[in-house]
């Protein structure tokens, strides 16, 4: 469910912005959408799980405002990650 130390180091290591980078904003997405996706295939099988369901909205919302925030601030860097991680068409 969770995911692992080893999956969290790829990711960082595939989003990072330089070399000692581990929480900008194209990291935390990353691992966000990681998250959600798997989040998701749990929902999928668990119906039932309202409560998980709070924290799957609650970090859909967290992604999206830092996805926001990136739009305002470098709009190349946000087209940059919605292209890479395919959020948006």
């Amino acid at each position: 469910m969770a995911l692992t130390k080893a999956q969290v180091e790829e990711i960082v290591r595939d989003n990072k912005r330089s070399e000692f980078d581990t929480g900008s904003c194209e990291v935390q997405v990353a691992l966000l959408t990681r998250n959600i996706q798997e989040l998701t295939e749990h929902f999928k099988r668990n119906k039932n799980d309202v409560h998980g369901q709070r924290g799957l909205v609650k970090m859909v919302n967290r992604r999206r405002k830092l996805l926001d925030y990136l739009k305002r601030t470098t709009p190349d860097r946000y087209t940059q990650i919605i292209s890479k991680l395919a959020l948006r068409k």
